[in-house]
């Protein structure tokens, strides 16, 4: 599933094309994704101006002049795809702007999502109520973290995927960034020092900055909407490295906790 670097990756392609244009065409090509497309998607968009595109936790925001902000997110295997030759058939909903430029958003296995609402309703969005802070911005920090942990015994891991105590950390960012701080995944998030929560957030700060630099990671059908594929996947220190060494000379090793794989060094991480 693409995370908050993809979608940063994402957004930032799109900003290119769509920033300051109208929108000619916003054309459904079937009544829903995950969920139901909003039947008035197409009136509320067609005409309109961008007037910025932006992002909150691993949705996409695409903001117009008539106070409506069109809402993504790319599920599975879904991306935007920039000046198609040709609509293929898993091209489900398109943008097209009074340039001549033409967005498709792709996803074949239709996890994704397409919501539209009111742009001073943004925050009481039904995914984004209870949602925990930005991980990048500057009001999230160790104090905050800590105290969101406080009387935790889940293991850190588990925190950390919970979209309440911080937005948008997956899988692998949060593999990476507990390898990056010395923290082992089933460490109860309770027990953690304010110290060693310190070193957690700068590592995912910096494994987040260093994603979106890197334009995100290759996972399955994952790409920029220019097609470019992300690199970041040739830095990963842990995840998918099971069985190869870690920089300390240990072994990365593996383990499966609520259906997905947690990668770690058993030397590293305490």
């Amino acid at each position: 599933m693409p995370e908050l670097p993809e979608v940063e990756t994402t957004v930032a392609g799109l900003r290119a094309v769509l920033e300051g244009e109208v929108i000619v065409r916003a054309e459904p090509r079937r009544a829903d994704l995950r969920w139901p497309i909003p039947v008035d998607l197409r009136q509320r968009l067609t005409g309109a101006r961008v007037t910025g595109l932006g992002r909150r936790a691993k949705y996409g925001l695409i903001h117009t002049d008539r106070d409506d902000t069109l809402i993504f997110h790319l599920g599975m295997s879904g991306r935007w795809r920039v000046d198609p030759e040709e609509i293929e058939k898993h091209d489900h909903f398109i943008l097209e702007t009074g340039a001549g430029r033409v967005v498709a958003l792709n996803d074949h296995r239709r996890f994704g999502s397409l919501d539209i609402v009111r742009r001073d309703e943004l925050e009481g969005f039904r995914h984004f109520v209870a949602m925990g802070p930005e991980p990048l911005a500057d009001d999230f920090d160790a104090k905050v973290l800590h105290a969101a942990l406080q009387g935790r015994k889940a293991p850190i891991k588990a925190m950390l995927l919970n979209q309440s105590v911080v937005a948008g950390l997956g899988n692998i960012y949060v593999c990476e960034a507990l390898h990056m701080a010395g923290i082992s995944p089933v460490t109860p998030a309770q027990k953690i020092s304010r110290p060693r929560v310190e070193k957690l957030v700068i590592a995912i700060k910096d494994v987040l900055a260093a994603a979106i630099k890197a334009g995100g990671s290759t996972l399955r059908d994952f790409a920029a909407p220019d097609g470019e594929l992300g690199y970041f996947a040739k830095d990963w220190l842990v995840y998918g490295r099971e069985g190869e060494s870690c920089h300390c000379g240990s072994t990365v090793q593996r383990r499966v906790d609520s259906g997905r794989s947690t990668f770690f060094c058993p030397k590293c991480q305490r």
